[in-house]
């Protein structure tokens, strides 16, 4: 938030109904807290609706259209069926840790937001270690995925759970160095400076491009969308570590799954494309400031999960080993490289990034 919405809800506590300081400010924070919770939650079921009408279309289907206008209201439908299921534990399962891995995957992915800028000063938490803490936090994930396949005591889901744990460490590794190439060049861990620094030109029109794809590809493995949905591979692991689950544990597990889906569509917008700033900035087109940064900020999203749908759509499933060929051959090697040049670039020839530094 803006710090004088902040500061609003603040006086509120403060001056309205007379709390104590620290007090007012704990409140503050939790009402700044569930309203982007809520903000998230309401945007994710369209955005399920949208991936499933994008997937329909495209192999000439209708897609959700019985549950409100257009079927506008499937998402809503599916969330009270999954509410008022029965919460079915497998006689084996270790009960403790069965019911943590979900409740962990959703609170990692949602704690991961409280730095996520979405205009100038909306921000729950604006700090300067922006970048590494979303490397902290979603590389956590990982434990929640392990648990959940450990916990079954199946071998399905231990072995979906092992998949993804070797899937996203691997794809992390290059996600790190294409945030090298960005912070060589802008010089900053914070998201704001970040998007601030592409006032003139956005990151993926520069030599970064190539990391852009990079950084675009390794997302997908490191959700695991497909194509490289290997960790739940109807064909092979039924349904990989999500096997044992139903009720709201399954809902937890999807809702944070496609919570780390939108966040890595908002880092591709904040990293490489501009943030909330309008695009053709550089040739003067002062119209395009009319429109509210905040809705840029959506439609990038909107247009980079668009594209996320679609290569789920278009690109057939790789098999294990070519997911790690990928990761571990090309985009590690290929990276690397880049922070080398990047680094060099930047020290010897700093005239070749003019239009973002």
């Amino acid at each position: 938030m803006d710090k004088s919405g902040s500061q609003v809800i603040f006086d509120f506590f403060s001056g309205v109904i007379h709390l104590p300081d620290w007090l007012a400010l704990g409140m503050t924070h939790v009402v700044l807290i569930l309203a982007l919770l809520v903000c998230i939650l309401v945007s994710l079921a369209f955005l399920l609706l949208a991936d499933r009408k994008i997937w329909a279309a495209v192999m000439m289907r209708r897609g959700p259209n019985v549950v409100g206008p257009f079927g506008l209201l499937q998402s809503f439908a599916d969330f009270f069926k999954f509410i008022f299921k029965e919460v079915i534990i497998p006689a084996g399962a270790n009960k403790g840790v069965f019911l943590l891995a979900p409740v962990l995957t959703f609170t990692l992915a949602a704690a991961t937001w409280a730095v996520v800028p979405v205009a100038p000063g909306w921000v729950i938490a604006d700090i300067n270690l922006g970048i590494l803490y979303i490397f902290a936090m979603s590389s956590l994930g990982v434990y929640g995925i392990i648990m959940g396949g450990w916990a079954s005591n199946s071998k399905y889901p231990f072995l979906g759970g092992l998949r993804s744990a070797a899937q996203m460490v691997s794809y992390e590794v290059s996600i790190g160095f294409v945030l090298i190439t960005v912070l060589l060049v802008v010089g900053s861990l914070n998201l704001q400076d970040i998007v601030n620094a592409q006032s003139n030109w956005s990151l993926w029109f520069t030599p970064l491009f190539p990391m852009f794809v990079v950084f675009f590809i390794s997302a997908l493995a490191e959700t695991n969308r497909p194509p490289f949905d290997l960790p739940e591979a109807e064909s092979e692991l039924v349904a990989g570590y999500q096997v044992e689950y139903s009720s709201t544990a399954y809902l937890l597990f999807m809702i944070g799954e496609y919570m780390n889906i939108v966040l890595m569509c908002a880092m591709t917008v904040i990293l490489f494309m501009g943030g909330w700033l309008p695009p053709l900035r550089p040739f003067g087109l002062e119209f395009l400031y009319v429109v509210p940064p905040v809705l840029w900020f959506i439609l990038k999203v909107c247009f980079v999960f668009f594209m996320f749908a679609m290569v789920k759509v278009i690109v057939p499933r790789y098999r294990y080993d070519q997911l790690m060929r990928l990761g571990w051959k090309v985009f590690l090697p290929l990276s690397l490289l880049w922070v080398v040049g990047t680094s060099a670039a930047v020290v010897y020839f700093p005239g070749m990034f003019p239009l973002v530094r």
